[in-house]
């Protein structure tokens, strides 16, 4: 094609469709060989999960690096699908984080060994870099209009977000490795956990929260002088 020649037949265009949906597929595959092997599921056997050689793997993903990024982002996409239904879903605020808390476990538990091969793999890159950030991204958002719907501050939103997809993580990782706990119990913590917080930021905004509607402002706390708060220590 000349210089300038714009690609009027569209070729481009299928093409990048054709490789976009070929890398979904082979990360299918990656996933079910990482579900059947674990954490150190091989190159070889992904490509054999997928029914294609390691050089035609490495068409469609530059290096084993690569490959991984987009299983965090299949993750982090999976995430974001089961918990934002659950968070615009009927209910009060506190019965939607332990429903989104429970949900996120359960999903955990269909796939311990992917989650683990992506927190343990911090090689070069992190391979839930990117996951990490289209859920901070997309719970920021709904944490920012829940807040100004309170008529609280939200420029707290994204740090919020932050601490809560690492406090997932952490909490999720502990449940598989010490299988100590139910999903049930440990969904029950993290949710308590997330709702203390919440509430308690909101009442030291001067908003109490006991629903979705019931919301009703009160008077905030006098704050203490700073050597009052330390002689209660």
């Amino acid at each position: 094609m000349a210089p300038g020649v714009k690609d009027t037949d569209g070729r481009s265009t299928r093409w990048d469709d054709h490789r976009e949906a070929r890398r979904t597929e082979l990360v299918a595959a990656a996933i079910t060989a990482i579900d059947t092997h674990g954490p150190t599921a091989s190159i070889a056997d992904i490509a054999a999960s997928a029914g294609v050689s390691k050089p035609v793997l490495y068409r469609y993903f530059g290096d084993k690096d690569d490959l991984y990024r987009a299983v965090g982002q299949w993750g982090a996409e999976q995430v974001i699908e089961i918990i934002v239904p659950v968070l615009l879903s009927p209910g009060t605020i506190r019965e939607k984080v332990y429903r989104g808390c429970e949900e996120y476990l359960s999903f955990l538990e269909e796939h311990p060994q992917v989650f683990l091969l992506l927190v343990e793999h911090r090689s070069a890159d992190d391979p839930l870099a990117d996951g990490k950030e289209q859920m901070a991204t997309t719970f920021a958002k709904l944490i920012g209009d829940t807040l100004r719907r309170l008529g609280v501050d939200a420029a707290g939103a994204e740090p919020w977000a932050h601490g809560l997809i690492g406090m997932g993580l952490s909490v999720g990782e502990w449940h598989l490795r010490r299988d100590i706990m139910t999903r049930e119990a440990t969904a029950e913590y993290l949710a308590s956990f997330i709702w203390h917080a919440f509430s308690g930021f909101a009442a030291d905004n001067g908003v109490v929260v006991d629903g979705v509607d019931e919301l009703r402002l009160v008077k905030p706390a006098p704050k203490q002088p700073r050597s009052a708060r330390t002689k209660d220590l």
